[in-house]
């Protein structure tokens, strides 16, 4: 990501989801799969009471059972009475009644009660009874309901109320509190042992799995995204790998193509100028030797600079294409030692050139080109200043790196600040008073911007504080 588009990004407002494509599609799983865990813990609650409510109908029915046989047994009525007196207590009501009351609707969780009851005191007495159980249900004397009732330790309780035809004509009708003594443990410790051992756990699997699964995921998109950054620096760069799952693969495949196609018409525009300019050389020198011809001197040198004038534009726009492409493969550079060479030219062609600082390391680049750039802003200052200074320095913003080059020379400088970015339109030339009749053809600072661009830097202008212009040129190492 260039400098500008990762300062945006920094200072974009916080929200909960996530920018990039791996933090949303980790929240996606963790969410998701923790949503899941709620919707089916609401269904084993839904479950829970009915399967908790089987230990005390099963001990309901034994009780039953032995009521039962015992009144089975019984003599007369009297002993039934005597034995229904003895048995009855507060959880465990008996009385006779003359005729069964009707049952009302049960749910299925009700009539697999049912079930269980008519079936064990089946069992018990080597017979069937008949058994209208009327209510069943978990007793909560704590008033907990929802949810919570899950971290309840206490042993589950139950609700009864039956009708059962002991004798013709007799029914007896038994309401009873049945359930199971046993060791019970605080709800708040049951709460934290379950969400610790159950969520906490679960969520730093959950958590870990995602971030592994989805880094591994995403990273050929990383790739793509990487190779199309890269592809705006240097259009010739090798091919992306094709591999990852389908769908990146045939992006891929789409990326290479279109690479393939870019550089197919660069090369056909280049090949296309090329010939252009092949071309214009024949009327260009038939112009020449016509000029020569001219009978009026005035007319003959006024018609020389305007064809010197076409050939110059010619010879740099070419120039122009030859020097922004990128043709070569990166290699470590020794900027010292090339800006030293380059200020050794300009001494010795006449200029006042001097360098101070150092670049601590080599900074990885295309050679060719960088030399391009320095040699242009060189001969920038140098055509409106009488003494240039070249300065290098390392610079750290945060966890990036760079070198930056400053390149000043002691001319007029530019008064207007539209000026500094104007300049780097092509052919755009300011006149100066040194030089009145600006030479170039207006394109060194739109090549060496593009060439900056192609090594992920940037080049700015500013006027100096002692007067004065300035060329900025920022290389990041991490490019």
């Amino acid at each position: 990501m260039n400098p500008e588009a990762r300062e945006a990004c920094d200072t974009q407002p916080w929200r909960p989801w996530p920018r990039s494509l791996y933090g949303r599609l980790v929240l996606i799983l963790v969410v998701g799969m923790f949503a899941g865990q709620l919707f089916t813990s609401t269904i084993w609650f839904e479950t829970h009471d009915h399967r908790t409510l089987e230990i005390p109908a099963r001990l309901f029915a034994s009780r039953l059972a032995d009521t039962v046989r015992l009144l089975q047994r019984a003599p007369d009525q009297n002993a039934r009475d005597a034995i229904v007196a003895a048995l009855g207590d507060d959880r465990y009501r008996l009385r006779w009644i003359a005729a069964p009351d009707a049952v009302p609707a049960a749910s299925v969780a009700q009539k697999s009660v049912g079930d269980l009851v008519s079936g064990v005191i089946a069992r018990r007495l080597g017979a069937p009874v008949d058994v209208h159980l009327l209510a069943a249900h978990l007793r909560d004397d704590e008033g907990r309901h929802g949810i919570l009732s899950l971290f309840n330790s206490r042993m589950p309780t139950g609700d009864f109320h039956a009708q059962l035809n002991i004798a013709p004509d007799a029914w007896l009708d038994v309401q009873a509190n049945e359930g199971q003594a046993g060791m019970q443990t605080e709800p708040r410790a049951l709460v934290l042992d379950y969400l610790v051992r159950i969520y906490l756990v679960r969520f730093t699997a959950v958590l870990l799995l995602a971030l592994i699964a989805v880094r591994f995921a995403v990273r050929p998109l990383k790739q793509l995204a990487k190779a199309a950054e890269a592809l705006g620096r240097n259009i010739y760069r090798p091919p992306l790998d094709v591999r990852g799952p389908l769908e990146v693969r045939s992006a891929a495949q789409s990326f290479n193509t279109m690479q393939k196609q870019l550089t197919d018409s660069m090369a056909a525009r280049t090949r296309l100028l090329t010939a252009v300019s092949h071309d214009l050389r024949s009327p260009l020198t038939r112009l020449r030797l016509r000029a020569e011809m001219l009978p009026d001197p005035t007319w003959r040198e006024r018609l020389r600079g305007d064809l010197d004038d076409m050939e110059a534009m010619v010879r740099t726009t070419l120039d122009a294409l030859q020097g922004v492409e990128v043709t070569e493969t990166r290699h470590d550079i020794d900027l010292d030692s090339m800006l030293d060479s380059l200020a050794d030219d300009a001494r010795e062609a006449g200029h006042h050139v001097s360098v101070s600082g150092r670049a601590t390391r080599p900074l990885s680049g295309y050679p060719r080109n960088l030399k391009r750039c320095l040699q242009n802003l060189l001969d920038n200052a140098n055509r409106h200043g009488d003494e240039v200074t070249i300065h290098v320095d390392e610079v750290q913003n945060g966890m990036h790196s760079g070198v930056q080059i400053v390149i000043a020379d002691n001319g007029p400088g530019l008064a207007d600040e539209a000026m500094l970015e104007r300049v780097f339109e092509p052919y755009f030339r300011v006149e100066t008073a040194k030089h009145s009749a600006a030479q170039g053809t207006g394109l060194g600072l739109t090549i060496a911007r593009s060439i900056a661009a192609v090594h992920g830097g940037t080049l700015t202008l500013r006027n100096g504080p002692q007067g004065g212009l300035q060329a900025v040129l920022m290389l990041p190492r991490d490019a």
